[in-house]
């Protein structure tokens, strides 16, 4: 499980983070391509990241590391969350809310995923 969380923090902080890692990278558009790969599995990768960090949190983890997956998992659904019915607009504030620090939750995650890789 701490496995698939690792990778979806990764893949969730490539997607989030994109506009900065591409100021970073210049005219290679590496992270554009990786980005491409990944934007059709956004649903899964948000959801992965919201499930599995609700289960570490209330598992009694590393909450700091687990809210900041929640987070970007909810970015990550904003386009699915507003069609939910029974608090689809509690959902939607919270998500706009936090949609100006996109990039830096994106940011985050890529580096909580990798810290955990490596760890």
């Amino acid at each position: 499980m701490v496995f698939i969380l690792t990778i979806a923090n990764i893949a969730g902080g490539l997607l989030l983070g994109l506009a900065t890692l591409d100021k970073w990278d210049g005219e290679r558009n590496f992270f554009n391509k990786i980005a491409g790969v990944l934007a059709p599995f956004q649903t899964v990768i948000g959801g992965a990241l919201v499930v599995l960090s609700l289960i570490r949190i209330f598992g009694g983890h590393n909450w700091l590391f687990n809210a900041v997956s929640l987070l970007g998992g909810f970015l990550l659904l904003t386009h699915a969350i507003g069609k939910a019915p029974a608090f689809g607009d509690t959902l939607k504030k919270l998500s706009d809310k936090l949609m100006p620090f996109k990039a830096i939750i994106g940011i985050a995650l890529l580096v909580i995923g990798l810290i955990n890789l490596f760890n």
